[in-house]
């Protein structure tokens, strides 16, 4: 589900782009704003970074975001009827996507390019979020701007409007840390660091989107499918924190659903973990990793953390971070991970040799666990998310002296 200019101009709720959408905004005769765009044809993929989509994708970033429309002929900033843009590859939509990267800075992430209609009246409409990192610039030789939309027109900041942007945007950070702060206290709020390692993993929305609250049925799915992505991403090999959450029950809290412990017994207590997600979009994970279970009979010690409960824990959060996303309609998403431990001996990490045994000899104590922080796009293509999972338990278990990631196989870059 989506929510457009061209879904406030018909006044309807949101819904997926389709052309029959486009089509009753061409008939409706809907005029360009500050957030919608009508351009007849499509650049030229050759030398795209040199035309004008890079400004126009820029100024509506700037403006709080909006939607690019090729293939509508327009009259006095109306609509007045469909024409074919012509056929749109897997190559020049990569194009688009890479010239909003290297020709804006910073660069603008994100973009959704739905093709709609057939031949005869092919249409592409770009979808740019909101960003919380302007003024995005324009570069020109020795030149640059930053592009704004007055109206249905882009003009060109002046100088005291892109001093009050950079202010905005850093507010805006101070604000993203502030809240990712308060969703870790909550999340390492009442737990038992003096006696085991906890794992407390939260992420925020750069920009939330707040639509209508997830009612419990579309909580139980987002837990649901992100207990089984976080499969994916890591097999079953390990413990997931997932699934040792009440994912098909999950009970309402403040502006969120919580999924509680279901490892509840004296023998599977070990394993405890809970997880929430917010109305915001936002979501918390924070899991019992130190003291496991051995594969023999005994425990850990409490400050003993195998790499892969790590792994699996990370390859839960950015699951569960994922399918939040798809429902809240979030795509930005900056995350925090760290291990609590108050206990007297300095925390190891803990991973396996050749011969699948557990193994300290390469650990670097840790005294203090320092929180892992990333900003992931979660609507990005599955294959570079799934990369971004690696790379991020990668940075968690290097920080103590674990070289390498076990069970997050991606495939092949280059696939």
């Amino acid at each position: 589900m989506t929510f457009t200019a061209l879904h406030r101009a018909l006044g309807i709720p949101p819904a997926p782009l389709t052309d029959e959408l486009l089509d009753a905004a061409v008939s409706s005769g809907v005029v360009e704003t500050y957030d919608l765009d009508w351009k007849s044809e499509l650049p030229p993929a050759k030398g795209l970074p040199q035309t004008d989509f890079p400004k126009d994708v820029a100024a509506m970033a700037n403006s709080g975001g909006g939607v690019i429309v090729f293939g509508v002929r327009e009259s006095q900033k109306a609509a007045t009827e469909r024409v074919d843009v012509g056929d749109l590859d897997e190559g020049y939509e990569r194009s688009l996507r890479s010239a909003a990267i290297t020709a804006i800075s910073p660069p603008v992430f994100g973009l959704n390019v739905h093709r709609l209609g057939d031949v005869g009246k092919r249409a592409v409409v770009v979808e740019i979020p909101a960003s919380a990192d302007g003024p995005h610039l324009i570069y020109r030789n020795d030149y640059f701007g930053a592009p704004v939309r007055n109206d249905s027109d882009t003009v060109w900041m002046k100088e005291r409007q892109i001093e009050a942007m950079y202010r905005a945007r850093f507010d805006e950070r101070r604000h993203a840390t502030e809240a990712l702060d308060n969703l870790f206290t909550e999340g390492a709020a009442g737990r038992d660091p003096n006696k085991r390692a906890w794992l407390i993993a939260v992420a925020h929305p750069r920009v939330p989107r707040f639509q209508k609250r997830p009612t419990r049925d579309q909580a139980r799915d987002v837990l649901t499918r992100a207990k089984d992505l976080g499969e994916f991403y890591a097999g079953r090999g390990g413990i997931h924190p997932l699934d040792n959450v009440e994912h098909h029950n999950p009970r309402p809290g403040l502006r969120r659903w919580v999924a509680v412990n279901s490892a509840t017994g004296d023998r599977s207590r070990w394993r405890e973990a809970w997880a929430s997600v917010h109305h915001d979009g936002s979501v918390t994970l924070a899991a019992a990793v130190g003291g496991h279970r051995m594969s023999s009979d005994g425990y850990f010690d409490g400050w003993q953390v195998e790499s892969a409960a790590i792994e699996c824990a990370v390859a839960d959060l950015m699951a569960l971070l994922r399918t939040t996303a798809e429902t809240t309609d979030n795509d930005e998403y900056d995350i925090r991970l760290g291990i609590e431990w108050t206990g007297e001996q300095p925390l190891m990490i803990l991973t396996k040799d050749n011969m699948g045994f557990t193994y300290e000899g390469v650990s670097i104590p840790l005294h203090h666990y320092t929180p892992v922080e990333t900003t992931v796009n979660a609507t990005e293509p599955a294959a570079d998310f799934f990369w971004h999972v690696h790379d991020f338990a990668q940075d968690c278990v290097n920080q103590g002296g674990v070289s390498n990631v076990l069970m997050i196989q991606p495939p092949a870059r280059d696939d």
